[in-house]
């Protein structure tokens, strides 16, 4: 594979002030390394009897939708509250500026599914924390948790030591 932090746009001040804002558009937006991505992340979870990919709005869905097509999965929309029509299971989970909630379809995985949890960016863990309780909720084996980037010194990694976790590109 190529490097492909040289994919990834930097963009200073956004959303705010101080922050350093990991772009993955640029990556997606080739398609060679795209393609790269998706096939790496079908190598390593092909053989894995994953029942269902859990993809986190947005940008999980970019990654969760083309990797759980390949590996014959479903996929399963972890959506903010109130966006999905049905029953849902909340989680809410503390932001820099305040709360956010989460959802799931009461009837997404049926319990003792194998599921893969992904978004595009692992920082201080939150927003996949409440991921994780979801498909605690409903009773799901959680293979494992990928994220194409991970921010290592926001420390994200450590609210999520009883699962495994796999990240493709570090800063």
């Amino acid at each position: 594979m190529k490097d492909l932090k040289n994919y990834i746009r930097n963009i200073p001040d956004f959303p705010k002030k101080g922050i350093l804002f990991r772009d993955i558009t640029t990556l997606i937006g080739d398609e060679e390394r795209f393609k790269e991505v998706i096939d790496a992340l079908v190598k390593r979870y092909a053989d894995k009897k994953i029942d269902a990919v859990l993809a986190v709005e947005s940008r999980g869905f970019i990654f969760g939708g083309a990797l759980a097509y390949k590996i014959g999965a479903g996929l399963v929309p972890i959506r903010k509250k109130g966006k999905l029509p049905s029953k849902t299971f909340q989680a809410t989970y503390s932001l820099e500026y305040g709360e956010d909630t989460l959802e799931i379809h009461q009837d997404a995985i049926k319990p003792g599914d194998r599921v893969l949890l992904i978004d595009d960016l692992l920082a201080t863990g939150g927003t996949i924390s409440a991921v994780i309780s979801l498909a605690q909720k409903l009773k799901g084996e959680i293979v494992e948790i990928v994220f194409i980037v991970e921010l290592k010194d926001l420390k994200g990694r450590s609210r999520l030591s009883d699962f495994p976790v796999y990240s493709m590109i570090q800063y």
